[in-house]
C-alpha cells in the first residue's frame, strides 16, 4: 500500500492457480461474529472458504450444499468467499466433500481444514 497527497493506493494481485487457501470451521461462534456476517440464526457452527480462481466459489458451495444439511451464508465469486453455515458436523463434511471434489476432479491444491 502507499500513499500519495492522502490518498492510499492498493493493489491486489490474484497468483494464476487452483487452489484453495483457506478451509476453517468456527464450531461456536459467538454472537457478534455471526450478526455481523449477516447471519441471524444462533446455535450454528460456520465454515469459511477462500478459493482461486474466485469463479469457484460457485463450485465448491453447490458441491458444499447438496453434501449436507448446510446453508450458504455468503458467496463471493469476485473476491472466492464462503461461508456456510450449519451444525458442526454438516459443516465440516460439507467443506470436506467440495474440498476433496475440487481437489480430485479438477486438480486444486487443497489445505488441511482447521477449526476453532
Amino acid at each position: 500500500m502507499t500513499e500519495h497527497n492522502g490518498l492510499r493506493r492498493v493493489i491486489q494481485e490474484s497468483v494464476p492457480g487452483k487452489q484453495i487457501t483457506l478451509a476453517h470451521v468456527i464450531a461456536m461462534p459467538s454472537v457478534k461474529v455471526l450478526r455481523s456476517i449477516g447471519v441471524d440464526e444462533t446455535d450454528v457452527s460456520i465454515g469459511i472458504i477462500t478459493i482461486t480462481p474466485p469463479e469457484a466459489a460457485a463450485i465448491i458451495s453447490d458441491i458444499a450444499s447438496k453434501s449436507g444439511a448446510v446453508k450458504i451464508a455468503f458467496i463471493d465469486r469476485f473476491s472466492g468467499s464462503v461461508v456456510l453455515t450449519g451444525d458442526v458436523s454438516a459443516v465440516e463434511a460439507s467443506l470436506r466433500k467440495g474440498i476433496d471434489a475440487l481437489h480430485q476432479n479438477l486438480g486444486f491444491d487443497i489445505p488441511e481444514i482447521t477449526k476453532s
